[in-house]
């Protein structure tokens, strides 16, 4: 009677010894905090695939100011902010200095030129920028507009590109970005402002305008929804990433429709933005994150997302495989006298306090 009790013990101790193997070799979930709609649909699959022993968990969010938010309450492994807003999350210290080394892709593929643009106005920070982020994507800002409706922009003065956003004759036709630095940056950007200023009486015009705006075309604001607008004709104009633009292109090709009927204007002294892949300081799994980011700095990768998204890839091989039409578009990919005529936004306590007043009584009339 004692050999079924002791091979009863056996066996529980291998069962448990097998449940402990297994739990030792479960896979790391990193969790990935991104914009919608910018990033392959098979990236992190073959991520996965390839590394089995990190699992990605992604969520998504619309602007940077709602990652700012949620970093207070919730912890992410990876996250995608815009270059003012790394530059304000190195100033609080909420990102975490990873080990480049560990990244070797970004070094070898990302184009160094880059690193020679100011994304803050103070240099200590600006030079930082690259020490703690990894550039993503980037893209320039502009007006997206239907070609049978809107007359292309005269020249491209801020005031001729930006003119029917401010049109009454286009009332109820106009998509403005529900995110207060492109819709802020519009109106500066028509008065001949920088889109950093902090002056008040420049502030000022521009809420203004913005308001006056609400009140005459009533603009339709929005993010990700816009874009099936313009696809459709619903909306006539609006302001637009370039990435939205080939995105909306990608669906009028896909609908089999005419990619002409959509036509996109680049005005000048407008915003150039680079997106960057980050740790936050309390992430939980940075190694892990670190592989996975230099995963995304592969050039198929790369150029994956990049044709996915419709952003720019700062990949300098990726950007082989793209086609002449694209590669060669100053939209999307501006030459370093387009990139120095642009403007960086910069992020600040009395910036972010200023512009989130006015963009609040804006949305509140």
């Amino acid at each position: 009677m004692r050999m079924p009790v002791i091979l009863a013990l056996v066996l529980a101790l291998l069962a448990a010894l097998a449940l402990s193997a297994a739990a030792c070799s479960a896979p790391t979930t990193i969790y990935f905090y991104n914009w919608g709609e910018y990033i392959a649909e098979n990236t992190i699959a073959d991520f996965e695939k390839a590394n089995p022993g990190i699992k990605v968990s992604m969520k998504t969010f619309d602007s940077n100011e709602a990652l700012y938010q949620t970093l207070e309450s919730t912890s992410f492994d990876v996250i995608v902010p815009s270059d003012y807003m790394v530059a304000r999350l190195i100033k609080e210290g909420k990102l975490y200095k990873p080990d480049m080394a560990a990244i070797p892709n970004n070094a070898k593929y990302n184009d160094p030129r880059l690193k020679a643009v100011a994304f803050d106005p103070d240099p200590a920070v600006s030079s930082q920028m690259f020490d703690y982020a990894v550039p993503y994507l980037f893209c320039t800002v502009g007006l997206i507009y239907s070609t049978a409706d809107v007359p292309a922009p005269a020249s491209d003065e801020p005031a001729d590109v930006w003119a029917p956003l401010f049109d009454p004759k286009y009332k109820d036709r106009i998509g403005m970005y529900d995110s207060m630095r492109e819709s802020i940056g519009v109106a500066l950007n028509v008065l001949g402002l920088s889109l950093n200023t902090v002056d008040p009486a420049e502030l000022a015009k521009a809420k203004d305008m913005l308001i006056a705006q609400k009140d005459d075309v009533r603009p339709i604001y929005g993010i990700d929804e816009l874009k099936d607008k313009y696809v459709s004709g619903e909306l006539a104009a609006g302001v637009a990433w370039a990435g939205d633009y080939v995105m909306c292109l990608d669906k009028l090709e896909e609908a089999g429709k005419d990619a002409g009927q959509l036509g996109f204007a680049l005005p000048k002294g407008t915003n150039f933005f680079v997106d960057f892949l980050a740790i936050p300081k309390n992430a939980k799994h940075p190694a892990e994150a670190q592989v996975f980011i230099d995963y995304l700095c592969r050039p198929e990768v790369s150029l994956a997302d990049s044709e996915y998204a419709g952003y720019s890839t700062p990949n300098l091989e990726a950007q082989k495989s793209l086609p002449e039409e694209i590669r060669s578009n100053p939209a999307l990919y501006p030459d370093d006298a387009a990139i120095a005529s642009l403007e960086v936004y910069y992020s600040s306590d009395e910036i972010d306090e200023k512009y989130s007043a006015i963009w609040e009584s804006v949305m509140a009339h």
